[in-house]
């Protein structure tokens, strides 16, 4: 048995951050041939909730790079690895030196997600936060509200591609802490930035993942640097067409672009789905 696992935003999801009818169709022919698939994405439960719904994604799903597994049939979140307040400070003060705003997530067991930040800097900020409000039902709050014993699932920012990398770089410095970084959207200047624990992984969330429904293989589809643990633990992997170079490279294969439906015409030919 294998189990088919999607990154979403630039694999899985289109141009305009959506499942297409096309790949719509073809998730109804896995489930009809009886083929296992999940998700591992940089998104929160609550920013893919939306995206997921009515497409029968009901096994155990990976978000924000690993860092969480949600169990939809217990309805629980597992978690490996999540920040300490000392290494929250450093990515803090390393956003605030290069001039980014810092947005804190945290959660608790009831699936309650609360961003806090410092006073935002620029409009592009507040887009985000806008965003993050709307689409996750997420709710923001001061930084200095934080308290002592939040749980601290990972820090994003958004900003110039220059401040972004340089904060990137500071934290990978770190050993116990990862950071990624991508175009916010295509076409625009503006990049974010994702940091959480190291020990916290895609490539450990689909092992995990793998053991826990008794499965032999895993299949993964992915496009930016956060998909490279991935691609290291699946038995095949592979590249949409608008993936960054380092990941075709780790790639078994790079496949037709995202918003081309790449990823749904390899699975109709490898499966032979339209046969089905």
């Amino acid at each position: 048995m294998e189990l088919v696992v999607f990154d979403l935003d630039g694999t899985l999801l289109n141009r305009a951050s959506r499942i297409s009818d096309y790949t719509s169709e073809t998730l109804r022919m896995l489930r009809k041939r009886g083929i296992a698939y999940t998700v591992a994405t940089g998104r929160t439960r609550q920013g893919a909730r939306a995206i997921l719904q009515g497409h029968r994604f009901t096994l155990p799903q990976a978000f924000k790079n690993g860092v969480m597994i949600w169990h939809p049939q217990t309805r629980h979140f597992s978690s490996s690895a999540t920040l300490t307040a000392d290494e929250l400070d450093i990515i803090i003060r390393a956003c605030d030196d290069k001039g980014i705003t810092p947005f804190v997530f945290t959660f608790d067991e009831g699936d309650e997600s609360v961003v806090y930040h410092p006073p935002l800097r620029s409009l592009i900020e507040r887009q985000l936060i806008r965003s993050i409000s709307i689409e996750s039902q997420t709710t923001s709050r001061p930084l200095d509200e934080l308290p002592a014993d939040a749980v601290v699932t990972h820090v994003n920012s958004i900003g110039q591609g220059e401040a972004i990398e340089s904060v990137r770089g500071t934290v990978n410095d770190e050993p116990h802490l990862v950071a990624y970084s991508g175009n916010a959207w295509e076409g625009e200047p503006w990049r974010w930035l994702d940091v959480h624990h190291s020990e916290a992984s895609k490539g450990g969330a689909i092992k995990a993942m793998k053991r826990l429904l008794g499965l032999e293989r895993v299949i993964c589809f992915g496009d930016s640097d956060n998909d490279l643990s991935m691609f290291e633990a699946a038995d095949e992997s592979y590249a949409t067409a608008n993936a960054i170079d380092s990941i075709k490279s780790a790639a078994t294969g790079v496949i037709g672009h995202h918003d081309e439906d790449g990823v749904a015409h390899f699975l109709r030919e490898r499966f032979a789905l339209n046969a089905a």
